[in-house]
């Protein structure tokens, strides 16, 4: 019995894998090939002699059975479900590696980054936000990384929210190892994307990559925590380029981790001082206020103590003298109920 041929999308992907893989071909020079040629086939045909053809062709099928092993789908450049705002990149991936759900693209997509030197308080905003952007529908976009970029990931996760992480190795390399439990856990929830093979290790220039990628991906970056020559700063500097929208947050002018977020405010970046401009500027609505007359005693409590202002959470505690969690308990009840919301600053307010 003859071998059986490959299924035209196996074979559609085998050979973009193939063309890639050519010397000098990267996302530029893929594009303007299959563009002239009409597909990746063609293009492979017109631009490699037999024998080249045949070893890019080996090493694709190798990198096809790997993603098959590591139950990764490979999204093809010009093909749905590859996503086409990458476009607007000068070298956008060929390719993608791809673990989770395609849907969770759709809708607004937001950007939290920052440095994997997080303070308590960078960290803290960072949940703040993304578990609020997440909650309104927003897809929360970041790296893995440690910091903020976790932060960001688990917060939306946390809310039952969209996260896509984009990795700087292969997909199934969880970089840093520390994050091998939230990488299953985006893959199973979320989405995991990689234009980087299977196996594929850090190098020291995979991580500004993978950057232009979550800026591409976004409609909005925002900036919690960075200092003077972060990461998260060539993230900005990506989707400043891309004509994005670019936001930060103010820190502290003595703390290095703000260094470089509070100069993208001081060139222009828009300020997010509170969860309602994060909310706004990513295009979603925070929770309706919901009607305060039916709270439980705990919550009652609480929000009778705000009604002469905002407290800071210490002396929340201290006037409420309910325990700890009974009253961060009735705090989060009522930020869900739309009827308070806790500042960056750390206050908790009537809304």
């Amino acid at each position: 019995m003859p071998p059986t041929s490959p299924s035209p999308d196996l074979a559609a992907r085998r050979d973009a894998l193939a063309l890639a893989a050519l010397p000098n071909v990267g996302g530029a020079r893929f594009r303007e090939l299959v563009a002239r040629f009409g597909s990746a086939e063609r293009a492979l045909t017109a631009t490699a002699d037999p024998g080249r053809r045949a070893a890019a062709a080996t090493a694709a099928e190798r990198v096809l059975l790997d993603a098959e092993r590591c139950g990764a789908d490979v999204w093809i450049a010009g093909t749905p479900p590859y996503p086409p705002q990458l476009f607007d990149l000068p070298d956008p991936p060929p390719h993608l590696f791809a673990v989770g759900a395609a849907e969770v693209l759709e809708g607004p997509l937001v950007a939290v980054v920052g440095t994997r030197s997080a303070t308590a308080y960078g960290e803290r905003v960072t949940r703040e936000l993304a578990g609020a952007l997440a909650r309104a529908g927003a897809c929360i976009v970041s790296g893995l990384a440690r910091g903020i970029d976790a932060a960001a990931h688990v917060a939306a996760l946390e809310v039952g929210g969209r996260t896509v992480a984009v990795l700087g190795t292969g997909i199934d390399v969880p970089y840093p190892t520390m994050h091998a439990a939230l990488h299953t856990r985006i893959a199973e929830r979320g989405l995991v994307l990689s234009e980087h093979p299977p196996g594929a290790r850090a190098t020291p220039g995979s991580f500004p990559r993978r950057n232009r990628v979550i800026a591409a991906l976004a409609q909005v970056t925002i900036v919690v925590e960075a200092g003077a020559k972060s990461g998260a700063l060539i993230t900005a500097g990506h989707a400043l380029d891309l004509g994005r929208t670019v936001a930060a947050v103010p820190g502290p002018i003595d703390t290095p981790q703000a260094a470089g977020s509070n100069e993208l405010l001081r060139d222009g970046a828009v300020v997010i001082a509170t969860l309602a401009d994060a909310l706004a500027l990513a295009g979603v609505a925070g929770p309706r206020p919901a009607h305060a007359g039916t709270l439980a005693p705990d919550e009652q409590r609480v929000w009778d103590l705000l009604a002469t202002g905002p407290l800071d959470l210490d002396t929340l505690l201290s006037k409420s003298a309910l325990p700890v969690p009974q009253c961060l308990g009735a705090i989060t009840t009522l930020e869900l109920a739309g009827l308070v919301e806790c500042a960056l600053t750390g206050e908790i307010r009537r809304r």
